[in-house]
């Protein structure tokens, strides 16, 4: 039996590599050796050199450290064509992109491999692309009628150039507010802002990450999560689980979802059954209303009410151990190297064309 090459292309410039490489990591580990065969490529974060990473190199946590993309590995060269090493063309049949954040998860790799025409897993450029940018996303969903939290929109220059009309637009939220990048993740260059007074050094922590930073009143809720999966042209969805976070930690921040082990799930949610079944119809309706394809992992606040707000949509979720997006699917029954061949498979007869996905 002749086995398929997935490329699991990992790592890349975004602040999300450590994360991106814990992911691979998971993936190669639960990958059906039977019938794929698995090559690791990584993306350095520095100079964002594409290099071979040898099977047996670590991608845990250890001792604290996170793994990133060794900067001396051998290097691959990537052109229209495909890949090649040392001159030596290096056959790929699918591409599964781990990468988290842009350079990744923005479109961008996405289109590389439209161009190349290589199939690979998960949303094609647009899709990807919009859901990065939440400012853009956020229009979407309330296109289509689902709650959003409320907040506005300042990039750098506006701060700059328009300080005024923007404090103008601040005055009209309510504290707490949260301060977070546009297009980031992982919960990097995100603030809890109490007051006003607070605001500015939280701005410039988000710019740090991307020059549009939201800045959203906060919204009292538990953090519930749905993940979609698309399989054999359906839309499916996973039970909702919620996310408890210790009391230690102000929000769900970096150190809270992947240093300490401070958080723990609850799958299926401890909520009503008609209120599950609306969250599943809406993670749904997000995935379609944003033209996704492959997978996603949709985020929600529920409320004491029982309101549900929608928070964000990622188009890459978490392949870490602990990720909610594989987890969810466990528990809904399908197991990490069942869900890894359903995105393979999806992505080769998905058709491979911008306007095609």
């Amino acid at each position: 039996m002749i086995k398929i090459v997935v490329a699991i292309l990992c790592g890349g410039r975004s602040s999300e590599h450590e994360i991106s490489c814990i992911s691979a990591g998971g993936i190669l580990s639960a990958i059906n050796r039977e019938i794929y065969e698995p090559v690791l490529i990584g993306i350095t974060r520095t100079a964002g050199r594409w290099v071979l990473i040898p099977e047996n190199y670590s991608l845990g946590i250890v001792d604290g450290v996170l793994p990133i993309v060794p900067e001396d590995a051998q290097e691959i060269s990537t052109d229209l064509h495909g890949f090649s090493v040392d001159g030596k063309p290096l056959h790929v049949d699918v591409i599964f992109p781990i990468l988290h954040g842009p350079y990744g998860e923005d479109g961008t790799i996405q289109g590389f491999c439209e161009v190349a025409n290589i199939p690979y897993v998960g949303s094609g450029v647009l899709a990807s692309s919009v859901a990065m940018d939440k400012s853009f996303a956020k229009a979407i969903f309330e296109a289509h009628d689902m709650k959003v939290a409320q907040g506005i929109l300042i990039t750098t220059e506006q701060w700059a150039n328009q300080r005024t009309a923007c404090e103008m637009r601040l005055s009209m939220l309510t504290y707490p507010v949260f301060v977070k990048p546009a297009r980031g993740g992982s919960s990097r260059g995100t603030t809890k802002v109490r007051s006003v007074e607070d605001f500015e050094d939280a701005l410039k922590e988000a710019h740090r990450f991307d020059r549009k930073a939201l800045i959203e009143e906060m919204v009292s809720g538990r953090e519930i999560e749905c993940a979609v999966l698309e399989m054999d042209g359906v839309v499916r969805t996973s039970a909702p689980g919620e996310v408890i976070i210790d009391n230690r930690f102000e929000f769900y921040d970096f150190e809270a979802k992947y240093l300490d082990g401070a958080t723990a799930a609850k799958i299926p949610a401890d909520i009503p059954e008609e209120s599950r079944s609306e969250i599943r119809r809406l993670a749904a309706l997000a995935f379609t209303a944003l033209g996704c394809s492959g997978l996603a992992r949709v985020d929600f606040f529920y409320r004491d009410n029982g309101q549900i707000v929608i928070n964000e949509l990622n188009t890459i979720p978490g392949f870490t151990p602990t990720s909610m997006f594989p987890n969810l699917w466990a528990e809904s029954g399908i197991d990490y190297s069942q869900l890894i061949h359903e995105l393979i498979k999806t992505a080769l007869t998905r058709v491979n064309s911008v306007l095609g996905n």
